[in-house]
Formats: structure tokens, C-alpha cells, sequence
């Protein structure tokens, strides 16, 4: 069965923004999760989208890869805070309020679905 992930560091948005798209994704199917980020109308979908893109290239490199992308689904994806950025923007009266930059580390993460195998039963009860 194969495993594959992809990170991506150091991504312009919170952590808790870019959680919302990526539990769009989680246990779906790759062609599924990529159209559903495709249509999605939050500005993170992109960079998560290419990550899912990464993890898929990451997974077929491998050498027991079966070759079908369509057992392939996304078992993991998840948001970590990175460093923040702190800025200072003038108040009022002489006093100053902070801004704080937020960025993330996105990780998506692919497996492999077990293949199914069918047992065919009524081969040998007809003869």
C-alpha cells in the first residue's frame, strides 16, 4: 500500500482558515478533492490544491505504486501555525496597535485503498 505526502511552508493565510478548505478534502478521492478545490471560492484553495498535486506526484514516484490513480484518497491533510509576522500600525493619541501576519504549513497526505478482490462463488457450484 502506498503512502505519500506533501508539505508546503510558509503559506500567506491562518492556520484556521486554511483548515476550513482542507476538511473539504479529507477522505475524499484525489479527482474529487481537486475538483472540490477547484470550485471552492476561498483564496488558500489554490496553494492547497497544488500540494494535493505534489503528494500525487510524490505517490506515483514510488516504486510499488500500482498505477491507478483511482484508488488513491486523501487520508490526511491538516494546517500548522508557521512564524507570525508582527507590524505596527499608528493609533490615535500617539499609541500604536499591532498587526500580526499569520502563516501556515500546509500537509496533505495520499494512500493507496486496498484493492478489493471478488471471490467468484458460482463458478464451481455450476458444474
Amino acid at each position: 500500500m502506498v503512502r505519500a505526502e506533501a508539505t508546503a511552508k510558509y503559506i500567506r493565510t491562518s492556520a484556521q482558515k486554511a483548515g476550513l478548505v482542507l476538511d473539504l478534502i479529507r477522505g475524499k478521492d484525489v479527482n474529487q478533492a481537486l475538483s472540490a478545490l477547484q470550485f471552492s471560492r476561498k483564496s488558500v484553495a489554490r496553494d492547497v490544491a497544488k500540494v494535493l498535486r505534489s503528494a500525487v506526484a510524490n505517490a506515483q514516484r514510488q516504486e510499488t505504486f500500482g498505477g491507478d490513480l483511482g484508488r488513491l484518497f486523501v487520508s490526511g491533510a491538516f494546517a500548522n501555525n508557521g512564524p507570525s509576522q508582527k507590524r505596527v500600525r499608528p493609533a490615535p493619541m500617539g499609541r500604536a496597535f499591532r498587526i500580526v501576519k499569520r502563516t501556515t504549513h500546509l500537509t496533505v497526505e495520499v494512500t493507496e485503498r486496498a484493492q478489493v478482490i471478488k471471490a467468484v462463488a458460482a463458478a464451481g457450484k455450476g458444474q
